[in-house]
């Protein structure tokens, strides 16, 4: 390989590697979020890639896309990491919500957001995101998320608000105490992903009223970003993300309540951008 580029998607739940001229072989490693990963276990994961992917010890260039890599010193946090297992690698350490951008849009302009574990949205130029909503994370923000309808369901259930018949089937797929649910919550690691878990109930019960209630307040929530940071509205929307496919019925009500032109939904945004930067450093992928 004479420039070898490995691209790396990470969310909070789990981190996908790849090269760009071999899209068809794909490392998956836990997520490595800097703002909540332990140096320790950033490193293990790095090792585990290389052993599962041996071509990306080769590596030239490391685009890492990661959640809560939004800021400068968590993009100098992961680069400095990554530096450690890769040192002849240049690294590139940036947000998911960058190439959310590039898988989607390419090199032309729209809104694009990321509904995941947690969420994000922005605006991008065709080549830099020039206007952005910073979510506050998952205890006080990531409306819209996996977490976000995890941590409704799972308040309203412990405080015997969900409706009785629902509450019943909810036991049954998560049968756990209130205890055990708080231990999860408060002393666990990685509670976004807990909560985020919850989420696939509201999936297997879309058509029921409180459900489908739930889950326009939490998207509409997250569109409602748009006008609150004065995100340009008439750009096309794209949204990427695991939440993208269970609830696509729900997302496009949510975008025409919003007045947004739903552009496109993406489950697996790793595909278009590997072809972004095969393309982009002429790697050779047909």
């Amino acid at each position: 390989m004479n420039h070898a580029v490995l691209i790396a998607d990470s969310g909070s739940t789990k981190t996908r590697w790849a090269l760009a001229a071999d899209p068809d072989t794909v490392a998956v490693t836990p997520g490595l979020n800097p703002r909540l990963t332990p140096e320790s276990d950033f490193h293990a994961a790095v090792r585990q890639m290389l052993a599962d992917l041996p071509a990306a010890a080769e590596a030239r260039e490391v685009w890492f896309y990661g959640a809560g890599c939004g800021t400068d010193d968590m993009q100098a946090r992961v680069a400095e990491w990554l530096h450690a297992d890769l040192p002849s690698a240049t690294i590139h350490g940036t947000d998911d919500l960058l190439g959310a951008c590039r898988a989607t849009c390419g090199h032309a302009a729209g809104l694009v957001g990321i509904l995941g574990t947690g969420s994000s949205l922005c605006h991008y130029d065709g080549t830099r995101i020039d206007r952005q909503w910073t979510s506050t994370g998952y205890l006080l923000g990531d409306e819209g998320s996996g977490n976000h309808i995890g941590r409704r369901l799972l308040k309203d259930y412990l405080e015997g608000t969900m409706p009785d018949a629902l509450a019943a089937l909810f036991h049954a797929d998560y049968p756990m105490s209130h205890a055990e649910f708080l231990l999860h919550l408060y002393q666990q690691p990685y509670p976004n992903r807990f909560l985020a878990s919850l989420a696939p109930f509201a999936a297997r019960h879309r058509g029921n009223a409180y459900v489908d209630t739930l889950l326009a307040e939490c998207f509409d929530a997250f569109l409602a970003q748009v006008a609150r940071h004065g995100l340009p509205a008439a750009s096309p929307l794209h949204l990427v993300g695991g939440l993208t496919a269970p609830f696509a019925p729900d997302l496009t009500l949510a975008a025409r309540r919003a007045h947004l032109t739903l552009a496109t939904l993406t489950p697996d945004p790793l595909p278009d951008l590997l072809r972004f930067h095969a393309e982009e450093y002429q790697c050779g992928t047909q």
